[in-house]
């Protein structure tokens, strides 16, 4: 897929309504054992959803939301947006599954009361199409909008997002919302930008690397959402799924028994406006940093380390940035859950060599003698990754770097 990634408002216009997919449409083929099937929980939903209500109270007023990659019987999206149809203004909600039979990852499922009480049930359609769920009138007739007048059918096809039948839906909707397949995500995001629609995904920190992303973040056309990476967040998985113990005992710990993962690595990904990335970094000065830091690697040194590849100095904790400097930063990826567009700018991230040979005016590659040399001492040593030397001439590498640079 080709977003053009380093000039997003480029890449916006260039893209055709409707998204046509890679040609290796086998994206997970490496994790065909792998479950990419996670239910988020109600609770954060609500905590995601309330920071953009108070931001803006008719934020979904008239809207019509799609909830795409989603499993509606089961999914705390289609319940939490349905119960809440009346009070949010809703125009429409559309939640899609996919099918069963699609997936990579097989785990016998199992149709609800919800589908084989109703008339049109077809055995061999519930495991081969997608469904598609739509609320938008008082079925009931008891006065109100809500879970019970939601109305299903069976797809034509198998509800993949990429498919052109869900893609006109994507087209009718004004705000996209869902926790997609981390394995697709790249994808996903294509999916959007190409419809250039509002919306609010669930994702994976490190999808902030992405080359399909980054840019995005970068230019300010999407950024994080109101929960912050420290926050766990629980996922219902279908049963037999393979969970590392230490995830169950976590997900335990706040409460969650049965059928939960913990992933600590998830975020949310949005362009809907929450106020709360406007919120500047209270920082201190370098030299009280260097005085006053909390982290024994800065405190009491006499200056903050400097790459020996990019003309720029290593900051590797975002309270440790100093308010006062002017040249250009390396921080951590997680800056990102803090980053106020007001007060810094993203100029790239390290890893990209070909950004690094290309746009980079403050990258000086080691020579070739030196970059043999590291990499016998580093298997993992990359050229293009921020290293500092130590005393004796040894390169180490820090963990993934964004170049930031104070806004004046």
């Amino acid at each position: 897929m080709d977003l053009s990634v380093i000039n997003p408002d480029k890449t916006a216009s260039a893209l055709k309504t409707e998204y046509v997919p890679m040609a290796n449409q086998n994206l997970s083929s490496a994790k065909t054992a792998k479950n990419d099937e996670f239910y988020t929980q109600l609770h954060d939903i609500q905590v995601e959803v309330n920071a953009y209500l108070e931001y803006d109270p008719d934020v979904f007023r008239g809207k019509t939301v799609l909830l795409p990659c989603d499993d509606p019987e089961w999914s705390n999206f289609t319940k939490f947006f349905a119960q809440k149809f009346q009070t949010f203004g809703l125009k429409k909600l559309i939640s899609t599954s996919y099918a069963p039979e699609s997936k990579k990852y097989k785990y016998g499922y199992q149709p609800s009361l919800f589908e084989t009480n109703d008339p049109q049930f077809d055995e061999g359609k519930t495991q081969t199409h997608g469904k598609i769920f739509v609320l938008e009138r008082d079925k009931s007739g008891d006065g109100r909008i809500d879970y019970q007048d939601i109305e299903w059918s069976y797809l034509e096809g198998d509800g993949d997002f990429r498919s052109k039948e869900v893609c006109k839906l994507r087209d009718e909707a004004d705000i996209i919302i869902t926790n997609p397949p981390f394995s697709l995500f790249r994808e996903f995001v294509g999916w959007i930008i190409a419809a250039k629609k509002k919306f609010l995904i669930i994702g994976n920190i490190n999808a902030i690397t992405y080359r399909e992303v980054f840019p995005y973040l970068q230019k300010n056309k999407i950024w994080l959402g109101a929960t912050g990476f420290v926050s766990d967040m629980v996922f219902g998985v279908p049963k037999g799924t393979i969970v590392k113990p230490s995830d169950k005992a976590k997900a335990e710990r706040l409460g969650y028994v049965g059928n939960f993962t913990r992933l600590g690595n998830s975020c949310w990904f949005t362009n809907l406006e929450h106020g709360r990335r406007h919120q500047a970094l209270p920082l201190m000065n370098k030299a009280e940093n260097l005085k006053f830091s909390r982290h024994k690697d800065i405190k009491g040194k006499m200056d903050y380390e400097r790459y020996d590849n990019f003309e720029a100095i290593d900051v590797p904790y975002v309270d440790a940035i100093p308010s006062d400097y002017e040249g250009i930063m390396g921080v951590p990826i997680t800056f990102l859950d803090k980053y106020c567009p007001e007060q810094f700018e993203i100029v790239w991230r390290g890893g990209d060599i070909e950004w690094c040979e290309k746009e980079c005016d403050f990258y000086t590659p080691p020579s070739k003698e030196k970059a043999e040399y590291y990499k016998k001492q580093d298997k993992t040593w990359r050229i293009q990754n921020p290293y500092i030397l130590d005393d004796d001439g040894n390169a180490r590498v820090v963990y993934q770097r964004i170049f930031i640079r104070k806004k004046q």
